[in-house]
This record gives C-alpha cells, sequence and structure tokens, in this order.
C-alpha cells in the first residue's frame, strides 16, 4: 500500500496555543461579567484568564512575521474547565472564547493568510455535563442514554470525591467520564462531528489519547471519513512512544513526536536537565547522552516509519503536558537554541508551544500553561533566532524534505547534511563546553558548502573535506 500524507504539513510550522493563555481580546465576549484572573499571575488548576478566539486573530500578524504558517489548538468547545479537555458540547465553541462567531472568524482570517489550523480532538472522554453523560445522573439506569458509558454499580456518584468513580473514566478523574466505543451509535456520533467541523473549513485533527480507543476499525474508519471530506486534511495522534501500530497509511499521518524531544533535549541539555520537571511516566529527557548516542536514537528514529510519515510527524520539544523546555532546563539559553536549531532542520512540521520563541517558562502544569507575557518581559535574542531558524526553513526545502545524513557523531560534537536537488546544508552542533575543529574527508556532497547561513562558527573547504570551527555550546548552518 502507498502511504500518502498531506503534502502542506511536510512545508509547515505549527505553533500550538493554549487559547484560556495566549491574546485576550478587549471584544465583550460576553454581557455576564465573568471573573478573570490576573493575566501576568501565575497560572491556577481551576481558574480561567481569558484568552480567547478573537484575541488569536488579532495575533496574525504577530504569528505570521515569526514565520507561523499552522496553527494547532488546545480544546476550544463549551467546557467547565480552563483547558477544556472536558467537553460539554461538541458543537458549540465555549462562550467565554468568543463562541462558534469568534470561531468563524478565526479561521477565515486564517484561510485568507494561507495559513491552516487544526483542532484538539478529544474522542475518548467526555466531561459531566455532556447531555449525555448528565441524563444518565439524573435518570440513573432508566437514561436513554446510559450505554453511552460503562457503568459499574449505582447510584452514580461524579462528585463524590472520598470514594472511587463507579464508572469508567479517564485516568481516574471522575470529571472525564470515558466514551463506551463498542456502542455503534457511540462511534457514529465521534465521526459526524469530526465531519462537522471539517466541513467548516479546518484543516485536520489533533487526536487527544487515542490509543484509549482500542475498538478494532475505529481509527481507520475515523482516517477514511475525514479524508472523503478533505483528503489534505491533517490527522495527528497524541502517542508518546513507538506508534507504528498507528503510523501504518490507514490511521494517523504522524503523532507528537516526544522520542525526538527527549533525545534531543537529553543531548544538548545533558546534565542540566532538571528532573524534578520531568516526572511524566512517559517523557525521559535524561540521562545525558553524548553524540555517538543521539545519532543512534536519532538513526533508529528516523527508521521507525516510512519516509513520507517522517516528513509529517509533529515535532516538539515541549507541550501543554510538561514543563516547558525553559524551564526544565533551568533557562539555559544555550540549551534552548540548540534544541531549537535541531528542531528546526529536522524531517517533520516543527511546532513552537506559544511563548517559548520569547522565553515564557514554566514548572508543572498549571506551571507550564501561563499567560503569554507582555512585550517588555520578552527576551528578543531568543525571538531573533527563531525568526532567523524559521526563515531558513522557509527559504531551503531541503531543511523541510531533503535527505537527512549523519555525517558525524563523537563526544559532543553532532553534524549532519540535508541534502536535495536544489541545496545542500549542513548542520553542525557542539553541545560541549569547549570549542572544537572538525574536519570531514570525502563527505558525499556536490558543491563546497562553506557559507555560514546561522551562528557564529568558521568553515573552509579544501580537497573535498571540509573543516568547521564551532564554538563551545552552539550551532551553525551551512549552505
Amino acid at each position: 500500500m502507498q502511504i500518502q500524507t498531506p503534502d502542506w504539513v511536510k512545508h509547515a510550522v505549527f505553533y500550538q496555543i493554549f487559547p484560556d493563555r495566549f491574546a485576550r481580546s478587549q471584544r465583550k465576549i460576553t454581557n455576564y461579567g465573568p471573573v478573570l484572573e490576573d493575566w501576568e499571575a501565575p497560572p491556577t488548576l481551576q481558574g480561567c484568564k481569558g484568552g480567547n478566539l478573537w484575541g488569536i486573530t488579532d495575533s496574525l500578524d504577530y504569528l505570521q512575521e515569526l514565520g507561523v504558517t499552522a496553527i494547532y489548538l488546545n480544546p476550544i468547545f463549551q467546557a467547565a474547565s480552563n483547558h477544556r479537555y472536558n467537553t460539554h458540547d461538541y458543537y458549540q465553541v465555549d462562550p467565554l472564547l468568543g463562541g462558534n462567531e469568534a470561531f468563524r472568524e478565526l479561521l477565515k482570517a486564517v484561510h485568507e493568510r494561507n495559513m491552516k489550523l487544526i483542532l484538539d480532538g478529544v474522542f475518548n472522554h467526555v466531561g459531566r455535563g455532556f447531555f449525555f453523560f448528565h441524563d444518565v445522573v439524573e435518570n440513573g439506569p432508566y437514561s436513554p442514554w446510559v450505554d453511552w458509558f460503562t457503568i459499574h454499580d449505582w447510584p452514580i456518584a461524579p462528585y463524590v470525591g472520598d470514594q472511587p468513580a463507579n464508572y469508567e473514566c479517564w485516568g481516574g478523574f471522575r470529571a472525564m467520564p470515558e466514551l463506551n466505543h463498542e456502542n455503534p451509535a457511540v462511534r457514529e456520533y465521534i465521526m459526524q462531528v469530526a465531519e462537522y467541523w471539517l466541513r467548516q473549513g479546518i484543516d485536520g485533527w489533533r487526536l487527544d489519547v487515542p490509543h484509549c480507543i482500542e475498538v478494532a476499525g475505529f481509527w481507520q474508519e475515523f482516517r477514511d471519513r475525514v479524508k472523503t471530506i478533505n483528503p489534505n486534511a491533517y490527522i495527528v495522534g497524541e502517542i508518546w512512544r513507538d506508534a507504528r501500530q498507528w503510523l501504518d497509511g490507514t490511521q494517523f499521518d504522524g503523532v507528537m513526536n516526544y522520542l525526538f524531544a527527549e533525545a534531543t533535549v537529553a543531548f544538548v541539555a545533558g546534565d542540566r536537565v532538571n528532573r524534578d520537571l520531568a516526572t511524566d511516566a512517559e517523557y525521559h529527557p535524561y540521562p545525558a547522552i553524548d553524540a555517538a548516542t543521539y545519532g543512534e536514537r536519532i538513526q533508529n528514529l528516523l527508521q521507525l516509519y516510512p519516509w513520507e510519515i517522517q516528513l509529517t510527524q509533529l515535532n516538539l520539544l515541549d507541550s501543554h503536558d510538561v514543563a516547558r523546555m525553559n524551564s526544565l532546563v533551568g533557562e539555559d539559553w544555550a540549551s534552548v537554541e540548540l534544541a531549537t536549531l535541531l528542531m528546526l532542520t529536522f524531517p517533520g512540521a516543527p511546532c513552537i508551544y506559544y511563548g517559548n520563541e520569547v522565553g515564557l517558562v514554566g514548572a508543572h502544569d498549571p506551571d507550564c500553561r501561563r499567560a503569554f507575557p507582555p512585550q517588555d518581559w520578552w527576551r528578543k535574542d531568543i525571538l531573533a533566532k527563531h525568526k532567523q531558524l524559521i526563515s531558513l526553513r522557509h527559504q531551503y526545502s531541503a531543511l523541510r524534505t531533503g535527505e537527512y545524513r549523519l555525517l558525524y557523531s563523537k563526544e559532543m560534537v553532532y553534524i549532519f547534511a540535508r541534502t536535495d536537488e536544489r541545496a545542500e546544508l549542513v548542520v553542525a552542533v557542539n553541545a560541549g563546553t569547549v570549542p572544537t575543529c572538525i574536519s570531514l574527508d570525502n563527505l558525499p556532497l556536490y558543491t563546497a558548502t562553506q557559507q555560514v547561513l546561522y551562528g557564529r562558527g568558521q568553515a573552509t573547504w579544501s580537497d573535498n573535506r571540509l573543516t568547521v570551527e564551532i564554538p563551545s555550546r552552539s550551532g551553525m548552518i551551512l549552505g
């Protein structure tokens, strides 16, 4: 079977937005006067800061100037939480975000700029306010929707905190009752939700905890129905480990590439990683590794999936589920720059978590979901480097879809080439604490690649030998 993935994703730069925390428009969202937390105060687990979709629309100039071409929004549907992973109504955008009107305006503005927008699809579980579950709460075993869930005994106890939940719920959180996907009506409902928003014009779905839905054929049907409406829609799953069973060409186009993040952070940051901030059971950006080990892990990762899939992986350094890298490495900005360099020169679509590009920090949830800071707080140097690297990625197709060839990986120096018929680029990273000079002989390159496009190092080419001088804790791109 020939695997097909959306071509636009291979050339995209994504920006992940947690809607409550990115931008708060001055437009009046509701007449009912919601009580909001101070924007710059530390976030709380349950409080709302009032970020909304109009605020995102007003920020599109900033995103486009950064070089972003696609936006991934954390959940936007009506829910009783700031994260909205406990959906009440899949057909209504939360009123605090501006409702369906604000969403239509955002989607129109995004598409007018030739950008893309994907939504977070939370289809494994719902919220206690989801109509069908609420009916079960009210009517118990007499509810016509009782088979939409897995109830263990009666009476149902959705709010009794000192007792175990007596129904299936995600992660044991009673606020997130799991749907019964063995029920054909449930499956059809989810398929129709996915189809509805595609018909409204969205460009794809990021699927929350899709591994929890184990019904045979479910994701194959999901793909078929999504691609029937929009063959170029992007389907990306939240799978943290080896995802081969979902990346066979019949289900997802890619997954959130935590395997790339783990290896990259462990290499560039090493012992600078604060392990107290890396406590997720599935995320291990440690122990420190050298360039040879990094090279092995990257080569293994590149061999794990077909090349067509590699080009539509969603590459990231952090997300709303883990501590921000800026904090994870103790605000060691050299580590941040090197990781960003490696992400933006790797096959697949890079995804920047909102605020990382201006130095936003954050520890465990909810701290990793801080509000986007005002301009006087920005680290302009970090922003400038993001812009430069993103611009080079857009300029050179080799950095997007070109072959990835490892050239050197010893001690703390890692060098690779990205090549296609248009250009040959060499990326060199010195994650060590001393300057280094490396000579590479008999390179399988056709041109004398020596102009420094990015970074502070130097390069010379003589008799088919490339010599690079790289300062400590720095990287460079040659082209």
